[in-house]
């Protein structure tokens, strides 16, 4: 609540916390500010601090009034290329439902409103409050506590290797120790893959980013899951793509949709997380991965699957790379989920045809990876600590996950996807950006539905952290506030 104070006036409270929020991404570029009544009713203001704070946000560039709208996030940035199947494409031909080449008009006619993508990043550095956040992608800091990790750094970082660690750059692909442990453990996945197939990274994105910038060129097209990670969505715009929103369902994504893309826009790219999807905790089934495989070999395309959640997931779950022996399959993941964010160590495994101009590209942007903290993982798999850790973790979110759902469907939600995994698809009932906000002011991030479309729309989903919404205590805050939005 806003309080005025001898250093500070209740307007310049207001433009402060409007002008944090857009700059941390938590309104995001075209977002709506509330109108200038709801938000002094909101707030505990009058109507003319409301009219002065919203009159310095426009002074700071932050936002712009639109007649008859009201007050709108500033656009900082050119809204991402998406293109669409026809909405009834049953019945019609390909070349009947759409040009078998856009033009450049046509493909900026799709162009919307973006959504900003950073937002939960930033989320994750600039504290909201000290409660648990349920729109965070990552486990608690406690539940990722141990032991053997300062025991594994003690290990590697005796005189003679912190001399070879700073006089050297280290291994190019790796350090071959992680990546021989890398390959026992794709190997138990059916995921068969030797350590020289393997290049390690700066994190599962960091993979991701070396992928797309070796396989595509600004323009290519590329198709994606969606709902899907907000990021992936962003870096690929970023690198100039045209993005292909796949719908997902349970079984796998849209193939309908898929084969419409392929014959229409040949892409050159499928990114695909298999297992746990994120946002929904789906999983591929056999058939579908099969359907998959046919069209990547029939239209000539990659696929880069996003294993992130490989720790969590039982080791027989279908995944692409298993059923295609990376042949046009690239697998990537990573232990920030599972074990050390701030380690920031990621791997791909790849057909052996890539591995040369995959590595290319990792020197071409970081030479090499920090070789420290890759020895003290290899030591970490190799002694069973990860196995073991990850065993407790899988525990600990079932458990987790069981009482998140339990008071979920008491405050008046219901599941758009069947509960797995570290997330939950949960529908509200209300706008979530416009949830979202109310939230903020109770020191609560949540993660809206409309983050994990291609671009912009309303919705109202919103995706929990399991492992942060067990609590009575945020759902209560919850349904007090989706009640005042209704």
């Amino acid at each position: 609540m806003l309080m005025k104070t001898a250093s500070q006036s209740l307007t310049e409270q207001l433009c402060a916390r409007f002008a944090d929020r857009i700059r941390n991404r938590l309104l995001a570029p075209g977002a709506r500010l509330p109108s200038v009544r709801l938000c002094a009713e909101q707030q505990g203001v009058s109507v003319s601090t409301v009219v002065a704070a919203y009159d310095q946000l426009l002074a700071q560039g932050l936002v712009e009034a639109r007649k008859n709208r009201g007050f709108f996030v500033r656009e900082v940035s050119a809204p991402p290329v998406v293109a669409r199947p026809p909405a009834s494409a049953k019945g019609r031909s390909a070349e009947a439902q759409a040009p078998a080449v856009w033009s450049t008009s046509a493909w900026m006619a799709t162009r919307q409103a973006p959504i900003d993508a950073t937002a939960l990043i930033r989320g994750m550095f600039h504290k909201v409050s000290n409660k648990p956040q349920p729109g965070m992608g990552v486990f608690p800091p406690e539940w990722l506590e141990t032991s053997f990790m300062p025991a594994a750094v003690r290990k590697v970082t005796s005189s003679s290797a912190l001399r070879e660690f700073s006089l050297s750059y280290g291994e190019p692909m790796g350090d071959s120790g992680l990546r021989r442990a890398l390959a026992q453990k794709l190997n138990a996945l059916n995921v068969h893959a030797v350590p020289e197939q393997i290049i390690t990274s700066v994190g599962a994105t960091h993979a991701l980013d070396i992928v797309s910038r070796t396989l595509l060129r600004a323009g290519d097209c590329v198709m994606v899951e969606e709902p899907g990670w907000a990021v992936e969505f962003a870096r690929l715009d970023a690198l100039g793509m045209r993005i292909l929103p796949v719908p997902r369902r349970a079984d796998g994504p849209d193939l309908d949709v898929m084969a419409q893309y392929c014959a229409l826009h040949k892409p050159k790219l499928f990114v695909s997380v298999s297992v746990f999807h994120n946002p929904t905790g789906y999983c591929l089934t056999p058939g579908s991965a099969h359907r998959v495989l046919q069209l990547a070999n029939e239209h000539d395309f990659y696929i880069a699957e996003d294993d992130t959640y490989s720790h969590l997931a039982p080791e027989h779950a279908t995944r692409l790379c298993a059923l295609d022996g990376l042949q046009r399959t690239i697998y990537v993941s990573g232990f920030a989920k599972i074990l050390a964010p701030g380690w920031r160590v990621g791997f791909m495994a790849a057909p052996p045809d890539l591995v040369e101009r995959l590595l290319d590209t990792k020197l071409l942007g970081t030479l090499t990876t920090p070789a420290l903290l890759e020895k003290a993982l290899a030591w970490c798999i190799d002694q069973g600590q990860l196995r073991r850790h990850a065993e407790r973790i899988r525990t600990r979110l079932d458990a987790a996950r069981a009482r998140s759902v339990k008071l979920a469907l008491a405050h008046g939600c219901s599941f758009a996807a069947e509960p797995a995994g570290l997330f939950g698809w949960v529908e509200t009932g209300v706008d979530t950006d416009a949830l979202a906000q109310r939230m903020l002011d109770e020191g609560y991030l949540i993660a809206p539905g409309a983050l994990f479309h291609a671009v912009r729309k309303p919705s109202t989903l919103m995706r929990i952290n399991f492992a942060t919404t067990q609590e009575a205590a945020f759902w209560k805050v919850f349904a007090r506030l989706r009640d005042a939005v209704l």
